[in-house]
């Protein structure tokens, strides 16, 4: 599994390689890449590190969600677009391939492929993986973990969720919630740390960045610590279907495993509860008694 982009990829635009607004630009790439951009109408852009082909021309709208987008590995060094996107567009629509470049002009053997749907990214995976794109050489898809959640630690355990909301807002650009765990042996505080998530890997890549420097203290006097979070697995429905364990969170620490089998009354298939501190584990006979215990105590 691979982390999606490095960091700081340079600036959000990039150069334009084949701009329709410049005549001319087209013709100082190779003929096969040129052959490739005149019939999808995709732009290419250059940014530190990296080319960008795509998104769609005419897309409107946000790109699409997580989870459509696969790593590409083991990619021969002088194959480029114009061999790489008719192999991926075999699964489906693609959004974007990024191909990550050496400044010696190579690619530097792995990109992704980001497709419009989940299930696109799904037949790239089924279908693609180990294929032979040139005698004797074969790809490697696999899962792109799009990773825009950091773990931001030493934070004041007085403050509040929207206290922590706001002055990252503040201090970093792209915020979208924070996640802050109330502390177990008193609910009126924090428990020291915030997973802060962020709307791309590229903005949480930057705030890392920008946090890691130590150069910005939170409310003008915290220095923090921040790291990468422990990214969601994206469990497939297959799996999922047959998950017959709930999570409970929030508990009181008096709260007793008794407690949380009468809680669950509503439903004869509780099996065993196990409970640690403010959490428990509630396993079930089947999927369906979870979900209607879910349903009513969510």
């Amino acid at each position: 599994t691979m982390t999606s982009g490095p960091e700081g990829t340079g600036s959000s635009e990039g150069t334009v390689i084949n701009d329709p607004a410049v005549p001319g630009t087209l013709q100082n790439l190779p003929l096969a890449l040129q052959e490739l951009l005149q019939r999808t109408g995709y732009l290419l852009v250059q940014e530190n590190g990296q080319r960008r082909y795509g998104p769609p021309p005419g897309w409107e709208g946000p790109s699409p969600p997580k989870g459509c987008e696969v790593f590409i590995g083991k990619i021969p060094r002088d194959l480029f677009e114009d061999e790489l996107v008719p192999v991926m567009e075999r699964a489906g629509k693609i959004y974007e391939v990024r191909l990550m470049m050496d400044i010696n002009g190579n690619n530097r053997g792995y990109g992704f492929a980001q497709y419009t749907s989940k299930q696109e990214a799904e037949n790239a995976l089924r279908l693609l993986n180990n294929i032979e794109v040139r005698p004797k050489k074969y790809l490697g898809v696999t899962r792109s973990v799009d990773n825009n959640r950091l773990f931001v630690g030493g934070i004041p355990k007085c403050r509040g969720r929207e206290e922590v909301l706001e002055e990252m807002k503040r201090v970093t650009e792209g915020v979208v919630k924070i996640i802050l765990y109330p502390s177990i042996n008193d609910r009126t505080k924090n428990r020291g740390y915030a997973f802060v998530e962020y709307t791309s890997h590229k903005a949480a890549a930057m705030a890392r960045r920008k946090l890691f420097s130590g150069r910005i203290l939170l409310w003008g006097s915290t220095e923090v610590k921040v790291d990468w979070a422990e990214p969601e697995i994206d469990v497939d429905n297959d799996i999922m279907s047959k998950v017959k364990v709930l999570y409970i969170r929030n508990l009181s620490l008096s709260t007793t495993e008794d407690d949380i089998r009468s809680l669950c009354n509503s439903s004869n298939g509780v099996e065993r509860v196990k409970k640690q501190k403010d959490y428990a584990f509630v396993h079930f006979s089947s999927r369906e008694q979870a979900e209607v215990v879910k349903a009513s105590l969510n």
